[in-house]
Parts: structure tokens; C-alpha cells; sequence
């Protein structure tokens, strides 16, 4: 290479070198200029606050601590007036950030708008009972407080929080040592279920929809409204029924859009109603052994030596004991199953043996009255009768007139009798009844004479004080005046 090639060379690369170094300063130089501007930029943003109340936008602030501390401020006076609870604001209070150049906000408005719409409630537990929310109380242990009341209802208290202590293990461990130390008149409880399954949440409601745990030990008694299918009974209209389930008219009729207020109802027919139904079911297991008594049977043995219609007791008849161990669930405190697990008996009962007489003489009656005519009817019954006492029962209207001795006796008296009755007849039964037959036309026994049931022994007729041709019967027992009508 030659001298002056050499020194071309140096020149073009030097020229290189300046440009290159020209370029990086260029760049480093606006670059410096950019974070220059950037910077200047940054610093003349300012920080503003969207706020928003159950996301509804009411306006832009600058600062937060005053909304906050005007909250804070209500909540505080709130509850150093009430100091049973926890408040907080009903609505929900967002705020979001924007960075802007020239900020557009109003403190004063946004304040005075929230001031306006604030609602305080009471920070509550509302209890669920699978997908029905009983109510709302104070806190957790008032909703258990009232969940445990309604237990109480069903099963002793101590006893609920002796389960609710004992672990599963230890709770099988107290079952088997109750079961087998229960004696007659003990009973022991093994659990205490609910049928649902009950929940509990935090929410916000108003204060007077706090309830207290007696108020929610009612509500849970009470139940919730369910729909529900009546069946018409008879004699039953719309308004009986509406009354029935605390329901009106129109009600009953939304609930029934089949039906008029002047529809006639048909026995069986189906009508929707709604009832109360429980929230809930307690359902409680337990064992309980009990002394029950053992009714003892009674034997009947005939006897041809005694009369018929006469009977004695030859052994009498006790009853006997025995211990039962029960296994019962119950559910609201009615008991719903039952099991007999064992029984022993402790007294055997003793049997009651009467002897009744089978034996029949013509002259002793059997104490089973015949109807002393030939069909007819009863015209007038025992009891008062125009201003005096009718003694017996006045029969009319037979198919024919022949009058019938009632039963086995002998005639004590037969013949004509003042005092209204006419021609009368007495029969003595031999058995403590004596029967008397008046006003006959004609009579066809004497005394003295034995008479058999069903025999004929006169004619109806109207002797005596009578109003028309007809018997009348009366029957006496061991002397004191008894109505034929509970006899016939």
C-alpha cells in the first residue's frame, strides 16, 4: 500500500468515528429530553376518587378521610345510643381511583348526597334452615340461643348440653352405660337430630327486624307457610274452610283458580290451601323401660245347676305386671316409632272364671224380655206425660190384638183394678222383674198359674182410664220402676 492510500484510509476512518459519535450523543441528548418531559408530565397529575353507592356513581373527591370519617362518626353516635349492637352502612360504599390532569371534583356535593342516603343497619346472623331463612339476631350465639330454646321444647335442657359436650366416642360410651343401668321408670336420651340442616350468615337488616332468641324460638314454633291439598269433607263450604287455615275469601280463590265464591263443593273434591308447617323437625332417640299391666283374661263356665240368667264368680280376676325396654323416636314430642327390645314379666295375671247358669224352669224367667204383643208400636214413651208420669210404655196398632207374656213367671194378679188401669195382669218373672199388662179387653190366665214367654194371656183393649184400645207395659226390677223399652 502506498504512502498516500495509507493516509486515505486514516482519514475515512476517523470520519466514522466523529459520525458514530456524533449519532450516540444525538440519542442520548433527546432521550435526556423525553424523561425531561415525562417527568414534568407525572408531576402535574393529581389523584381523584370515583364514589360510588351501590354502584351508583355520585360524584368525584380528592380525599376519602372525609367520607370515612363522616361514617365512622355515624356509626360511632349510633351505637353509643344503642350499645346492643354492631352497625354498619346499609348501602355498599366504593370508591375508585383515576389519575387526571385538571381534577373535576366536589367534596362538599358528594358529602351532602351521602349525608342524604346513608342507612345504618344492624351487622346480623341470619339463621337458614335449608332454604328457609328464619331471621335475623344479633350475633351467632343469640341464633344458637334460640335454635336450642326450641330443642328445649322437645328434651330436657341438661340433657341437650350433655350431648352437645360429649364427643361421638364418648357419646356411644354414655349410651351403652345409660342403657344398661336404666331401671322401671327410667328412661335415657341417645340423640337429638334435626331433620334440615341449619346455617347461619352474616348480613345487614334494619333494627326492628332483630330478633331476640325468645322471638326466634316463636318464629321456629311457629313454622313457615306451605302450600298444602284439603280434601272436602261433608258439610264443608269455601268459608269454613278458607276459615280453617287463617286464610279469606280472595285468598283462597287466587289460590284456587278452578273455583267461584257460589261453586258448589263435592265431598272429596281437592282444594289448595296453605298451612303452617315447622321450620324443622326435633327428632329424639332414646330407650325407656316401663311397668305395664297385663289384662287378665276372664273364662266362662256354664252350670246346669244355677238358672239361667244367674252367674257367680268363682275366681277373681286379677291383673298381672311386666317391665318393657322400649326403644322410641320421637319427632316434635310425638313418638313416630316404637320397638320392643325386651320384657320380663314380674306378676302373672290371674284369671277370672264366672260360672252362669244354664238351667230353665217355666216359672223363672231368663231376663230376656219378648215383646209382649203381636207386632204394633210404641205410641207413648215413659217419662212425663200431660202434668203426671206415664209409669210404663203405651204399644199400639198390632196385627192382631192378643197380648204375650213377656217371660217365664207365675200370675200374681189378674182381674179388674181401679185407679185407671182396668183389666190388668201382673206376672212375677221368679228372677227379681215382675211385669203388669192393662186396659185388656179380656184376660185368659188366673193367679197362681205358671206362664211360659210368648204365651198368650189376654186381649188388647181400652178398659180403665184410656184414650183408645192399646196395652199398657210396665216392667219393675227387685221392686223399682225400670223403662221396658232398655229390656225389649
Amino acid at each position: 500500500m502506498t504512502g498516500k492510500e495509507s493516509r486515505n484510509n486514516y482519514e475515512k476512518a476517523r470520519k466514522i468515528d466523529l459520525l458514530k459519535k456524533t449519532a450516540i450523543t444525538s440519542l442520548i441528548g433527546i432521550g435526556l429530553t423525553f424523561n425531561v418531559a415525562y417527568a414534568n408530565e407525572d408531576a402535574s397529575l393529581e389523584t381523584v376518587y370515583h364514589v360510588y353507592v351501590d354502584g351508583e356513581h355520585i360524584g368525584t373527591i380528592d380525599n376519602k378521610e372525609p367520607i370515612t370519617s363522616y361514617i365512622d362518626e355515624q356509626i360511632a353516635a349510633k351505637e353509643k345510643e344503642n350499645d346492643a349492637y354492631s352497625y354498619a352502612a346499609k348501602q355498599d360504599i366504593s370508591y375508585v381511583p383515576e389519575r387526571v390532569f385538571h381534577p373535576n371534583t366536589k367534596n362538599k356535593e358528594v358529602l351532602q348526597t351521602l349525608e342524604d342516603e346513608l342507612t345504618l343497619e344492624v351487622e346480623a346472623y341470619q339463621m337458614k334452615i335449608g332454604d328457609n331463612a328464619v331471621g335475623s339476631f344479633k350475633d351467632k350465639a343469640t341464633a344458637e340461643q334460640a335454635l336450642r330454646q326450641y330443642k328445649a321444647k322437645y328434651v330436657d335442657e341438661e340433657v341437650l348440653e350433655q350431648l352437645e359436650q360429649l364427643s361421638s366416642e364418648e357419646q356411644d360410651n354414655e349410651n351403652d352405660s345409660n342403657k344398661k343401668d336404666l331401671q322401671v321408670g327410667d328412661s335415657a336420651t341417645l340423640d337429638v337430630t334435626l331433620s334440615k340442616e341449619v346455617t347461619y350468615h352474616e348480613n345487614k337488616v334494619p333494627e326492628d327486624k332483630v330478633l331476640t332468641a325468645d322471638e326466634g324460638e316463636e318464629v321456629l314454633e311457629k313454622g313457615a307457610l306451605e302450600d298444602k291439598v284439603h280434601e272436602v269433607q261433608e258439610g264443608e263450604v269455601l268459608g269454613s274452610i278458607a276459615s280453617k287455615y287463617n286464610l279469606d275469601m280472595a285468598q283462597l280463590l287466587e289460590l284456587n283458580p278452578s273455583i267461584e265464591e257460589d261453586t258448589v263443593l263435592q265431598i272429596g273434591q281437592e282444594l289448595h290451601v296453605t298451612a303452617y308447617a315447622p321450620f324443622v323437625n326435633v327428632i329424639v332417640k332414646k330407650e325407656e323401660v316401663v311397668e305395664e299391666e297385663i289384662a287378665y283374661e276372664k273364662e266362662v263356665q256354664e252350670s246346669e245347676d244355677m238358672y239361667k240368667g244367674d252367674s257367680k264368680v268363682t275366681q277373681e280376676g286379677a291383673d298381672g305386671t311386666k317391665e318393657v325396654h322400649y326403644s322410641l323416636e320421637l319427632v316434635n314430642g310425638q313418638v313416630k316409632e316404637k320397638e320392643v327390645l325386651s320384657e320380663k314379666v314380674t306378676k302373672e295375671p290371674v284369671k277370672e272364671i264366672v260360672v252362669k247358669g244354664t238351667k230353665v224352669v217355666p216359672s223363672r224367667g231368663s231376663g230376656d224380655m219378648a215383646w209382649p204383643a203381636v207386632g204394633g208400636y210404641i205410641s207413648s214413651d215413659m217419662g212425663s206425660r200431660w202434668g203426671s208420669y206415664h209409669k210404663g210404655i203405651d204399644i199400639a196398632g198390632p196385627s192382631n190384638r192378643a197380648i204375650l207374656a213377656a217371660d217365664n213367671g207365675t200370675v200374681v194378679s189378674a182381674g179388674y183394678t181401679n185407679g185407671g188401669y182396668g183389666n190388668k195382669i201382673v206376672i212375677n218373672h221368679n228372677n227379681g222383674y215382675q211385669t203388669t199388662y192393662a186396659h185388656l179387653a179380656s184376660i185368659s190366665v188366673s193367679v197362681g198359674q205358671t206362664v211360659t214367654k210368648g204365651s198368650e194371656i189376654g186381649v188388647m183393649g181400652d178398659t180403665g182410664r184410656s184414650t183408645g184400645i192399646h196395652l199398657h207395659f210396665e216392667v219393675h226390677k227387685n221392686g223399682e220402676l225400670v223403662n221396658p223399652e232398655d229390656l225389649l
